[in-house]
């Protein structure tokens, strides 16, 4: 392997190098895919991973994909929504992810070519205004060419998932240098730490990972399904068990509604079309509506003890029967109060027997809940480490900001480990909290030193390990 540089060799000639670095932060996931400049504090592009296919009357024409929020929550004719990711946060169709990938940078993230200051316009003299000429502006747009890449992986990626990135950023898209790190790293780097246990709660997976000393213990790496799709599937096992059933109604589909008094029929006009989108599409508002009670109704039980312990003879549920209720209305006016309900659809996440079943959800195994998790992990790594990584625990995720989640989850840790000092750090700002890895990936991208810890092109056509083993460059 080729040295290192150092501040005193200059780079060679094609060799990416320098201090004065404008690095692309990539960090794709399962809900959504964000995308930036290293060195700021959030990304400027936030799109989702779902994407659309429009099949065309035409059984001749090939079917046209669409990305972005507008494409996809817009109601075309047989517009079906995919997903190229798995639901265990790695992809599966990495010729459309590519593609998502690309439209997250270059819609919202091309800016000018540098050119020599001669040439800029500026000083050309073109009329009485001193107006410049903006000429061939397209060709003038920076392309992923000129960036060096930083991009985000689970801590759990296959080795052949790391080669296929390391050969889309080198050879499709041309980037001078590109780095690949584990989303774990930069959770624990963005907030300050080098050892930690990092917990997330993302859209489709619920992991624990223990970081020490800037390096995954990989033999800690716990993950379940109960994340945020999984509340989402609790909340929608309520409403269909509840007497009479609460029907979901995206709001694509409402024309006009009028006020009703709390849970009577709804009022409303619905809109109809001749050839109506993909029920996948339908699948996809139906979640977003989810999402919102999530946000503002969906609570979790604070403790002490789980929702269904309590002392003489009285659970913590009917406790929280006595606390006030939250109001949600659904977008076709039907609206209600929910009580202790609303503590149950989360509870799951923290016991499984707590959680709403069908015929199609079973009850999930207690292994996977986040207590059982995190006891694995913590039992997973050496016992000198284990304190140290129990007072840095480091929580991130967009489930993570149910609320009362912090809470809960404090009151789980001291329940497991009375002993060591339980200390937790999650950021109060939302954005910190969803976009934390892109935030590592940004502090660590915006340093000087960048181009030593990335690949080139250059060292990897050097490199001795043989093809497809360039992932070994990766640390």
């Amino acid at each position: 392997m080729a040295a290192p540089q150092t501040s005193a060799m200059a780079p060679a000639p094609g060799e990416y190098g320098g201090d004065e670095i404008q690095a692309l932060v990539l960090d794709p996931g399962y809900s959504s895919t964000r995308a930036g400049f290293a060195g700021e504090d959030v990304p400027k592009s936030t799109i989702p991973s779902y994407y659309g296919i429009i099949n065309k009357d035409d059984s001749a024409s090939e079917p046209k994909q669409v990305y972005g929020d507008n494409a996809i929550h817009t109601p075309l004719p047989g517009l079906s929504i995919h997903n190229p990711m798995s639901k265990e946060g790695t992809v599966e169709d990495w010729d459309t992810a590519t593609k998502l990938w690309e439209y997250a940078i270059t819609s919202r993230l091309t800016i000018a070519k540098q050119i020599h200051p001669t040439r800029n316009g500026l000083n050309d003299k073109t009329g009485p205004d001193l107006d410049a000429e903006m000429e061939n502006t397209a060709e003038g747009e920076r392309s992923l060419e000129d960036s060096p890449l930083l991009m985000t992986e689970a801590g759990w990626n296959p080795t052949k998932a790391r080669e296929k990135s390391i050969q889309i950023a080198m050879e499709d898209w041309g980037c001078p240098a590109f780095w690949l790190g584990k989303s774990g790293v930069l959770t624990a780097f963005a907030g300050g730490k080098a050892s930690s246990l990092v917990i997330d709660v993302g859209a489709s997976t619920l992991s624990v990972t223990p970081v020490h000393d800037g390096l995954i213990l990989k033999k800690g790496v716990m993950r379940s399904p109960l994340a945020g799709n999984f509340v989402s599937q609790q909340a929608r096992i309520l409403f269909e068990s509840a007497q009479p059933p609460i029907s979901i109604t995206p709001h694509y589909l409402i024309s006009s509604k009028s006020p009703v008094d709390a849970g009577a029929p709804s009022n409303a006009t619905y809109r109809t079309f001749n050839i109506p989108p993909h029920d996948s599409f339908r699948r996809l508002q139906e979640e977003r509506v989810l999402t919102e009670f999530k946000e503002s109704v969906v609570q979790l039980w604070q403790g002490p003890g789980r929702l269904s312990s309590g002392q003489q003879g009285t659970t913590n549920e009917d406790v929280a029967r006595g606390f006030p209720g939250r109001p949600f209305e659904m977008p076709d006016g039907w609206n209600q109060v929910f009580g202790a309900e609303r503590f149950r659809v989360a509870e799951g996440i923290w016991d499984a027997k707590a959680a709403f079943t069908n015929a199609d959800n079973p009850t999930p195994p207690q292994s996977q809940t986040l207590p059982a998790l995190i006891h694995a992990s913590i039992n997973a790594v050496d016992v000198d480490i284990r304190p140290h990584l129990l007072s840095n625990v480091v929580v991130t995720g967009g489930t993570s900001l149910l609320y009362g989640f912090t809470e809960r989850l404090n009151s789980e840790l001291m329940q497991l480990f009375p002993g060591p000092r339980v200390r937790l750090t999650a950021p109060g700002n939302t954005a910190e909290r969803r976009f934390s890895s892109w935030i590592g990936g940004s502090i660590l991208g915006s340093l000087g030193t960048f181009h030593q810890v990335g690949a080139t092109a250059i060292l990897i056509s050097s490199s001795p390990l043989l093809p497809g083993s360039h992932a070994d460059l990766m640390v």
